[in-house]
């Protein structure tokens, strides 16, 4: 899947970002002058403060002026902007791997069970995945780290579930990324298949896992279980 970044915020004021991590933003503020910043970057003074405005007007810093500079922090935002760059690099080298996220079970507000049913998304569910998916979805709660971790899951290859319309209304796109999901009895089920609306913002908190039968079911979970979900890349 593709990054998703501000319209203003590309690769340059990405580099502005990588500079402020290295000195120290991701662990609290780092004090910044534009003067220094823009000789580091080998630009105006200008060009240096104009890139910081972009990466605040992202929320990807969080800035307070003082006397004799600014007081920059990287925000969480931010933070996986970088993480999402540093998982394109690793994909360069290592190849595509496997990703394992953590997290607990939780319910869901049944949006899951009408869009899953709606025909438009169940026809390509069963020529693009192989299944007719169980009408609902498994939630899960991510850990703190395993948030962070999620980038890497979207960079790897996914099935892509393309937008339609009715008479009524236009349905969004979406991706599904190839999983297994086991219980702490080591109890695993596949295929299954972790989805994702293709929109500007959705909760990197929390995956919504489709399959073929009802997961609580199969692998005896309720609210506040602990799951792995192994995250394979895609199988052209």
């Amino acid at each position: 899947m593709a990054q998703r970044m501000d319209a203003d915020v590309g690769y340059d004021e990405l580099a502005v970002l990588k500079l402020l991590a290295l000195d120290g933003g991701l662990r609290g503020e780092v004090k910044v002058s534009c003067s220094d910043l823009a000789g580091r970057l080998d630009a105006s003074n200008q060009t240096a403060s104009r890139r910081l405005q972009a990466l605040e007007d992202a929320g990807f810093v969080e800035r307070d002026l003082v006397t004799d500079g600014q007081l920059v922090d990287i925000t969480d935002a931010g933070e996986r902007a970088l993480q999402h760059e540093y998982e394109d690099y690793r994909r360069i080298f290592d190849g595509p791997t496997d990703v394992t996220l953590h997290g607990t079970v939780t319910g869901g507000m049944g949006e899951g069970r009408h869009y899953i049913s709606l025909s438009g998304y169940n026809r390509q569910f069963n020529e693009k995945l192989g299944y007719d998916p169980y009408p609902g979805t498994l939630n899960v709660e991510l850990t703190e780290q395993s948030r962070r971790e999620r980038a890497a899951m979207e960079r790897l290859d996914a099935v892509p579930i393309d937008a339609w319309e009715d008479e009524e209304r236009t349905y969004g796109s979406a991706s599904c990324y190839p999983c297994t999901v086991e219980n702490t009895e080591g109890d695993a089920f596949a295929p299954a298949h972790v989805i994702v609306p293709d929109r500007t913002h959705h909760d990197e908190s929390k995956l919504e896992i489709i399959a073929p039968e009802k997961l609580r079911d199969e692998l005896g979970l309720v609210d506040d279980d602990t799951v792995a979900v192994r995250v394979t890349p895609r199988e052209d």
